[in-house]
């Protein structure tokens, strides 16, 4: 029964992303557009371009640069609205602060950073923290806001030491809201990721797909942006895989409140 579970489920995934690429291929079977080449002209020019020293050159170093920059945004997120969440005072005096640099769209930042970071990595990384800490900031501090009075009480009573408090209360508690926010802060640390390279780059996805637009390369831009949409899709597939292991505490817990 489980296998049939299973089974079904990954015929349910697959099915829109078939019938997705079906009718881009149908609908470009014979096209003559210049800026509308046939699939197959474009997964030709994917094996053609990105199989090959490109991989190294701009896929290797984009990657790198979303993972330090998310990482980063994580533990400064989560360091950040544990404080804050945990202190009504702190909470009522950085709150008007923080609203006010959220609202600014990371992109907006590129050239201040360039200023004072230059236009190495360093400036691309932060363009990615800059935009990926608000949503794991905001989500911790709601679920450190959420977590049960009575628990926090029980805790103190028992002389649990802060660390401790911290390492086995108040970061499982608050787990599933960071999960949330952390998975929000993926999408847009891709995003950022392009937009970042897009800036006074010498490589990157970002960088390598505006030069095929810039020299009419059109089916290796084309390409590119497919390449963009499955790093998102393992990014996902290795975020969840991450997700399920470290609350499994917390799938266990709803799944048997539904079976009740």
């Amino acid at each position: 029964m489980s296998l049939m579970n299973a089974a079904r489920k990954i015929l349910l995934a697959l099915a829109v992303p078939v019938l997705l690429v079906a009718g881009w291929w149908l609908a470009t079977a014979g096209s003559a557009s210049f800026f509308w080449p046939p699939l197959g002209q474009i997964l030709t020019a994917f094996a053609d371009t990105w199989f090959s020293a490109r991989f190294v050159t701009d896929v290797l170093p984009s990657l790198g640069r979303l993972l330090a920059g998310y990482l980063g945004a994580v533990v400064l997120g989560v360091a950040l609205g544990t404080a804050i969440g945990s202190s009504r005072t702190l909470r009522g005096l950085l709150e008007p602060v923080l609203e006010f640099f959220r609202a600014i769209p990371s992109p907006v930042l590129v050239p201040i950073l360039m200023l004072f970071a230059g236009i190495g990595d360093g400036m691309k990384i932060l363009v990615i923290v800059s935009g990926c800490v608000w949503p794991v900031l905001l989500n911790t501090v709601e679920g450190v806001r959420a977590l049960d009075e009575v628990l926090g009480d029980t805790a103190r009573s028992y002389r649990m030491r802060r660390h401790s408090r911290l390492i086995h209360l108040v970061l499982p508690g608050a787990g599933p809201q960071i999960a949330a926010g952390a998975r929000q802060a993926l999408s847009i640390g891709i995003i950022l990721m392009v937009i970042s390279e897009m800036f006074a780059a010498s490589n990157g996805l970002g960088f390598t797909i505006i030069q095929f637009q810039r020299s009419f390369a059109i089916p290796q831009m084309w390409s590119g942006i497919i390449l963009l949409g499955l790093v998102g899709i393992v990014l996902s597939m290795a975020f969840r895989a991450v997700e399920a292991r470290l609350l499994r505490w917390y799938t266990g817990l709803r799944t048997a409140q539904r079976e009740g």
